[in-house]
């Protein structure tokens, strides 16, 4: 026969505590009471100084993201520079000269040469722009594939991808105006 449970047999709870009451111990606020509680002015009380304190913040921040940025710190990098892939290949093109950091200096100087009314300086000033060029080609051609083997040893065959062209860009840019700033010195290679 089934034995029917009273008031008496009723099994414990988990927290052990039969005697505990039930209850949060407040009342439950009423609905205009919540919608008092979560309201905020849309405009603050003074606006002028809210802009002011919105603008230094927003300075504050973007100088810190520009320091962060120029010391390489990998937060306030761009996803095109992050990794240590990235590094690796920045320190390795910022150890060695490359002909493309003076391109720009090149070019400035046919730009001049091409004011004088002589046409040989002229010719000659861009055939020495065309050759200087092919120059800064050919090494960033063997800095590609000088990287490319050095990630591949370091980091293995399947993370050595995109590091070619991110190579040559830095290379081809004069060094003060890198960014992230170079972290080594000429001929201070990365391990």
């Amino acid at each position: 026969m089934a034995k029917q449970q009273t008031s008496n047999d009723v099994p414990p709870t988990d927290d052990g505590d039969l005697n505990s009451t039930n209850g949060k111990g407040h009342a439950t606020p009423t609905r205009k009471e919540r919608e008092a509680a979560n309201k905020r002015p849309l405009v603050p009380g003074d606006r002028k100084e809210a802009a002011r304190n919105a603008r230094s913040q927003a300075a504050t921040e973007r100088e810190r993201a520009r320091i962060g940025m120029a010391a390489g710190d990998d937060r306030y990098l761009p996803v095109r520079d992050k990794g240590p892939q990235k590094k690796f290949v920045r320190d390795y093109v910022d150890a060695r000269f490359s002909v493309g950091e003076l391109l720009i200096p090149v070019m400035f100087l046919v730009i001049i040469l091409t004011f004088i009314p002589n046409p040989d300086f002229q010719v000659y000033g861009i055939l020495a722009l065309w050759a200087f060029f092919v120059l800064a080609v050919i090494d960033c051609v063997i800095l590609s594939y000088l990287v490319t083997k050095k990630v591949k040893a370091k980091f293995g065959e399947s993370r050595a991808e995109r590091v070619r062209w991110y190579a040559s860009m830095r290379a081809l840019q004069l060094r003060v105006m890198r960014l992230p700033k170079p972290q080594v010195k000429r001929g201070q290679y990365p391990s």
